[in-house]
């Protein structure tokens, strides 16, 4: 029985198309990845600006406190032990309100690093998850191209394969 003479070109074929499912099978594992630390960094965020509002809400109390402090210490006698008294509570609540504000900066500052640690976690997973979908219609193409020995499909596969490559090197790169 003679075997059939193989073309020359399918063997280019079935190397690209290796090429192509080594490509799609990083993509999908990075745009995973991105995608997980996209949600992580999003419920981090998410948590520090709660923990944000609940030190906003105590500064906040301890303002009211000062503002009522000061009008009942105007009622009073200066000098007196209870002006004093009040005069004390009135510093010490100052003093909390401006290390609330302290707190409230540095929990922004890393609330809004996390969110651009999102941001940059979105750029780069957004094109790893369209490279695959033209990876996997280029691999399906060249094995359409194989099956039915047709080279006309396989340059047909060309574009898209090398379309999925782009945004794959943009996945890392953001080239576009």
């Amino acid at each position: 029985m003679a075997e059939e003479q193989k073309e020359p070109w399918l063997n280019r074929m079935a190397l690209a198309t290796v090429i192509l499912a080594v490509c799609a099978t990083l993509s999908t594992f990075k745009g995973g990845s991105y995608s997980t630390q996209s949600v992580i960094n999003q419920a981090l965020a998410s948590d520090q600006w709660s923990f944000y509002e609940a030190k906003s809400t105590k500064q906040h109390l301890h303002e009211l406190q000062v503002e009522q402090f000061t009008l009942q210490a105007m009622t009073l006698p200066p000098g007196s032990a209870v002006a004093d008294a009040y005069a004390r509570k009135i510093a010490d609540d100052r003093a909390k309100i401006e290390r609330y504000a302290r707190e409230k900066k540095q929990i922004e500052a890393k609330a809004r690093d996390l969110e651009s640690q999102r941001d940059n976690a979105k750029l780069h997973g957004k094109p790893f998850g369209i490279a695959v979908i033209f990876l996997q219609v280029a691999i399906l193409l060249n094995s359409i191209a194989g099956l039915m020995k047709n080279k006309k499909i396989w340059w047909a596969a060309i574009p898209v394969g090398l379309t999925g490559l782009g945004f794959f090197l943009d996945g890392f790169f953001n080239i576009f």
